[in-house]
């Protein structure tokens, strides 16, 4: 029977695979580190990582170590950031260049990111001329646009190139280099501009004699090397794109970003919307590797912001207090209306955030959606109004508690009323604050859940108080 080292597939629900293959790895660095890439190279990199994070800190770079170069770096690019970070300073500046050299451009580029300054800048000093000018050029764009997230590893041939010619040169390369994008081959002019895609099976099946651009494409979808990465999603989503050319102002190619680093993308883009709708600021590092400190800082200030704005619920109970002193019964339902307008403005806030990520709706659509917003939150306003009146009515009808006198139908349409005006106001509030926080310029999942319910409470508390003085006036007021 093969060992689990032998058989990384192997693993039971109660031991993960990285931990029944940490025992054999640490007695193999101490017997016999030689033996490493032999025993380990039927393992992805991925769960060779998942391994390396499983052993203690101080022999991580002892296994690195013992690997080749190649596949030191594919395995370094899967560490945890966090492991990545530590180890990479544990080495040598002239060490963790030869490792990062081995890396694509663009994952090279990420990790000297993460780093410190000065770090960063002594592993640039020992990588390769060429290598370190390629990477520098990374480094310069924002790292949420296009050009921070493309790599320079594509193939593209001349558009008046032969087939034949192109074949024999699309082969060396790759036969002497490591290309990240092989797939999507492309044509362009003696400007360097884009002029068409084909695939290398196209290529391959072109007939004899012919040009490569009578065999490629001519409608290539690009991107600017300024688009943002939600734009760069769109494009790749919206055309099933393996890979997008990233292109200059005039379109000539600078790189392409492959669909693995656009997922990766996304993955950071939707975790900070979420981290963001639970109202606070996004975390720039994973949940269990940030400082206790940056969390505080992450949290605090907008939870110090939405209390502040819950202490205006305050204003409309204390104008209204001589009101409810005398009908204590609508303190019974305070609860009832805040939530109810706060749950609206909740969801309409959700959709809108979301159409508007995806592009299904623009800041032009407002108005639109403005009117959308006013007949849904009237329907959902009479229905939660009808079963707040339905509410009073049969809590006194059947006996259930909470008598509230002769006047309990004035109560219930009170109740009702309000609820029809507060899940309105909810609904377009939360549709619209999107838009607002997008126009002058904040990311509109900024206008989170906990900010909407917040502004709805207030207004809410202040047109209950209102309909109860209008319709109990003479009764109970």
């Amino acid at each position: 029977m093969k060992t689990p080292l032998h058989n990384p597939l192997y693993a039971d629900e109660e031991r993960p695979l990285a931990a029944l293959l940490v025992p054999d790895i640490l007695a193999l660095l101490e017997e016999s580190p030689e033996s490493i890439p032999a025993e380990t190279e039927e393992m992805h990199a991925a769960d060779l990582a998942n391994v390396a994070e499983a052993l203690p800190r101080d022999r991580v770079v002892a296994l690195l170590a013992a690997l080749p170069k190649g596949r030191a770096a594919d395995v370094l690019e899967y560490l945890d950031e966090d492991l990545r970070t530590e180890v990479l300073e544990r080495m040598t500046a002239r060490q963790a260049a030869a490792l990062i050299t081995e890396m694509t451009p663009d994952d090279r580029a990420d990790v000297l990111e993460e780093l410190e300054e000065q770090s960063a800048d002594d592993i640039l000093l020992e990588i390769p001329a060429a290598e370190r000018a390629e990477t520098e050029r990374l480094l310069a764009y924002d790292t949420d646009s296009a050009g921070g997230l493309m790599t320079t590893e594509f193939v593209s041939v001349a558009d008046q190139m032969p087939v034949e010619e192109a074949l024999a040169g699309v082969r060396r390369i790759a036969r002497s280099e490591r290309r990240e994008a092989m797939n999507a081959i492309y044509t362009t002019d003696a400007r360097g501009v884009v002029q068409g895609v084909m695939s290398l099976r196209e290529l391959l099946a072109a007939p004899e004699g012919a040009k490569v651009s009578d065999v490629a494409w001519q409608e290539v979808v690009t991107v600017p090397v300024t688009a943002d990465r939600q734009e760069v999603a769109r494009l790749t989503r919206d055309y099933d794109l393996v890979a997008l050319p990233v292109v200059d102002e005039i379109g000539r190619i600078l790189g392409v970003v492959t669909v693995d680093d656009v997922i990766d993308a996304l993955v950071e883009e939707h975790t900070e919307d979420v981290q963001r709708f639970g109202g606070m600021t996004a975390l720039e590092e994973p949940y269990t590797q940030i400082s206790y400190l940056s969390m505080i800082q992450k949290r605090a200030p907008w939870l110090a912001a939405l209390l502040i704005g819950e202490m205006l619920t305050t204003l409309p109970m204390a104008y209204f207090e001589e009101a409810l002193q005398k009908a204590i019964v609508l303190g019974l339902f305070i609860p009832l209306i805040i939530s109810s307008g706060g749950n609206s403005g909740s969801q309409a806030t959700s959709l809108i955030i979301r159409s508007l990520a995806l592009e299904e709706i623009t800041l032009k659509d407002w108005s639109r959606i403005l009117r959308r917003e006013i007949y849904f939150g009237l329907t959902l306003g009479i229905i939660l109004g009808v079963l707040g009146f339905l509410r009073v009515v049969i809590w006194q009808s059947f006996g259930f508690g909470g008598g509230y006198g002769e006047h309990y139908i004035l109560i219930g349409l009170t109740v009702g009323i309000a609820l029809l005006g507060v899940v309105t106001f909810g609904s377009i509030a939360g549709a619209m604050l999107p838009f607002i926080m997008k126009r002058i310029g904040f990311d509109p999942a900024s206008a989170s859940a906990p900010f909407v319910a917040t502004l709805v409470d207030v207004t809410g508390l202040t047109l209950y108080f209102y309909v109860a003085l209008l319709l109990l006036r003479g009764t109970l007021l």
